[in-house]
């Protein structure tokens, strides 16, 4: 992984600390589209779930829109990493 990618990553999580929205949408992005890391939709659906909970209506059209190749486990599974992350931030 390039280093600007992962210091990319790291200030969208250091962001992400702090709740803001834009941060947390770029997370569900970066998850969602593997730029710098690996494919991962059961994490980018808990940051997109985090974002659309701050009222980003793009992270609720990406969360329903990966959601479609997602299984209900995946689902219940990124719902519950959300939930953990909310009870710890």
């Amino acid at each position: 992984m390039a280093r600007v990618q992962i210091d990319a990553l790291q200030k969208c999580e250091m962001a992400a600390e702090g709740g803001q929205s834009e941060a947390l949408y770029s997370l569900g992005l970066i998850y969602a589209t593997g730029k710098g890391v690996d494919v991962d939709y059961v994490t980018a659906h808990k940051w997109f779930n985090l974002a659309a909970m701050r009222g980003n209506h793009a992270a609720r059209d990406c969360r329903t829109e990966i959601a479609r190749d997602m299984s209900p486990d995946e689902i219940a599974d990124a719902q519950r990493q959300a939930r953990e992350w909310l009870s710890q931030h």
